[in-house]
């Protein structure tokens, strides 16, 4: 069994206040969820309006299949109109 950890870094550049962070968090949790099945958590920055940093775990029998289902969720994400991916890694446990 392999655990694969995802943590991306965000800038919401939209977001004005905890709540317009909280909406835009909120969505990208969803869609992520809904879309690959994986679990999401906000794991840090929670006290600053314009950053977040969300962690994405994915459970596989193999390495590949969760590298690639990560790597998809970075490609997800970065497509979203309301945030920017500053930065992300990908750890295996």
């Amino acid at each position: 069994m392999v655990i694969g950890v995802l943590t991306l870094e965000i800038a919401i550049e939209g977001a004005f206040s905890l709540k317009e962070k909280r909406m835009t968090v909120n969505r990208i949790r969803d869609r992520v969820r809904q879309t690959f099945n994986v679990a999401v958590a906000e794991v840090d920055d929670q006290d600053i309006w314009n950053r977040a940093c969300i962690a994405v775990v994915a459970v596989s029998n193999e390495q590949p299949h969760a590298n690639a289902m990560l790597s998809k969720v970075v490609d997800f994400v970065g497509r979203i109109r309301d945030c920017e991916i500053d930065d992300y890694s990908i750890e295996f446990l």
